[in-house]
């Protein structure tokens, strides 16, 4: 689709110095919404199942959303972080002997943290991308009779639920989740 509209745009405006922005993908037509990701993930992973270091199946449910950052690192600090520190004196107190758990209680924090690090900058967005000048250049390609079907970017026709779960998600566990 991007490509499409890069290809298109550039045909439409060849002779022109003028600059137009277009916007195709989650936008004010088809915005993807930040609760249904959340549902495709919980979903995804109930029926497949991600499976840890020691051969279990990881559960998955719902998360709580934090409505910034601040509360995300607060929200940790309280319910992982103190508590971790905590096994880590415990720990140091009776000669390393809770030493696994707490190495794999800070593996998995420490993974946490860079999962909300990787998506931070969509997890708290609360723009929507206007979309206008691709319509009007969609219109455009119809009204001249460009064989649209060639060139197709409409950002109606993006099935978030299907690109979630079964290309983004998929390919998270493949390339991201080693």
């Amino acid at each position: 689709m991007v490509v499409n509209n890069m290809i298109v745009s550039m045909v439409a405006h060849a002779n022109q110095s003028s600059m137009n922005i277009y916007h195709v993908g989650s936008s004010s037509t088809n915005p993807v919404v930040l609760r249904n990701i959340q549902d495709y993930g919980v979903r995804y992973f109930a029926k497949n199942p991600w499976i840890n270091n020691d051969g279990k199946p990881v559960i998955v449910g719902n998360i709580k959303m934090m409505s910034n950052m601040d509360s995300f690192h607060r929200y940790m600090t309280i319910r992982y972080l103190l508590p971790l520190k905590g096994l880590q004196i415990v720990n140091a107190a009776l000669c390393q002997y809770f030493r696994g758990t707490y190495h794999d209680l800070r593996r998995k924090i420490n993974f946490a943290f860079r999962l909300i690090e990787l998506y931070r900058p969509y997890m708290f967005f609360k723009g929507i991308f206007d979309d206008k000048n691709a319509e009007n250049l969609r219109k455009a390609v119809a009204e001249s009779g460009i064989e649209t079907d060639v060139f197709y970017f409409d950002p109606n026709c993006i099935n978030w639920e299907d690109y979630f779960m079964n290309t983004h998600l998929p390919g998270l566990v493949k390339y991201v989740f080693k």
